[in-house]
């Protein structure tokens, strides 16, 4: 793989932390866990779709445009995110936002939502579940170019081949800080939703020979159809790196048992994986993906999924402002 060939704007300061996780590891009892703390990346209040902006924002750029337009849930770190990329590069930004729950969007909402107007998206759209997104993108791209500008796109998440190299970059920097630790991982547990991420970890691990094996938490879908979103993602992500052996199928997992009533909707398994986190660790996880994910990880320690003495690395993907959207259930 050779990602130098890639433009890449840079919007973190150096690697984010690897560290151990000694109280949680020991109040539950199994493998030590360990946490890539990408909650900590740059931008407003960090998460994922930092390290996937800084390949769209850059092509972006090249192209000469000038608004960024995104979608994504009403609560969504991506959209916060991409605002704060375009803040940082003196573009304009526009936000469609689903609906995923039926009357969900509040405009005076706090978390993520309250993020929207500070930063300053310069128009929001709302649009139902099932509506047709790319449809509504592009109506917005649409719109921006009748006023002599011109728009770049981002679908939701960041979730394309270009967007999911912040990823597979993500995979070498693990692997480099491993073994600068002494540390020898046995198995990556991550969020899975719009799939960029975990493609992006897949494709990284295979080009790498890594061996590691990576399960991805669905936050949103059923096992099979995210399974098959993921595999068709990690494919061309893989091909856009450079690596042309073929991913195998077997190595993506997705387990849905964690999803509870759906996307976003609150789990006493979620609640429990935040409060335990956050007494134990001071780490702050998000009501929609972490803490969903680590409420996975700790079923699987529970139900024996990982031996005593194994090494199991979380990846925080970010999303605590999100919280302050949730204290109620808290």
């Amino acid at each position: 793989m050779n990602l130098a060939k890639f433009a890449r704007r840079r919007y973190s300061a150096g690697q984010t932390p690897l560290e151990a996780l000694p109280r949680l590891s020991a109040a539950l009892g199994g493998p030590n866990i360990f946490m890539k703390r990408d909650d900590l990346t740059g931008l407003a209040s960090g998460g994922n779709k930092t390290r996937k902006l800084e390949f769209l924002v850059a092509d972006a750029l090249a192209q000469g445009c000038d608004t960024l337009v995104t979608v994504g849930a009403v609560q969504s770190n991506h959209c916060r995110l991409t605002l704060a990329a375009a803040a940082k590069e003196g573009l304009k930004c526009r936000l469609v936002l689903e609906q995923r729950v039926p009357g969900s969007y509040d405009p005076r909402a706090s978390g993520n939502n309250f993020l929207f107007e500070l930063i300053g998206a310069e128009t929001i759209t709302v649009v139902d579940a099932g509506a047709d997104l790319a449809a509504a993108m592009g109506a917005v791209a649409e719109a921006v170019a009748s006023l002599g500008r011109k728009a770049y796109v981002i679908p939701g998440g960041g979730s394309n081949a270009l967007g999911s190299m912040g990823y597979v970059a993500c995979f070498e920097e693990i692997m480099a800080q491993a073994f600068d630790q002494g540390l020898r991982l046995d198995h990556l547990v991550c969020a899975s939703g719009s799939a960029g991420t975990h493609a992006g970890l897949l494709a990284g691990a295979f080009g790498t020979c890594a061996n590691l094996p990576i399960t991805g938490i669905n936050v949103r879908r059923p096992r099979a159809e995210q399974e098959a979103n993921v595999f068709q993602l990690a494919q061309t992500s893989a091909a856009l790196a450079g690596i042309t052996a073929p991913l195998p199928r077997d190595s993506v997992v997705c387990l849905d048992e964690w999803v509870g009533p759906g996307y976003s909707l609150p789990t006493p398994e979620m609640v429990e994986a935040v409060r335990l986190t956050a007494a134990l660790e001071g780490v702050l996880l998000d009501p929609v993906y972490t803490g969903k994910a680590m409420a996975g990880l700790i079923g699987m320690i529970r139900r024996g999924d990982f031996k005593a003495g194994e090494n199991v690395l979380f990846l925080h993907t970010g999303g605590s402002p999100a919280l302050y959207a949730y204290q109620p259930i808290f």
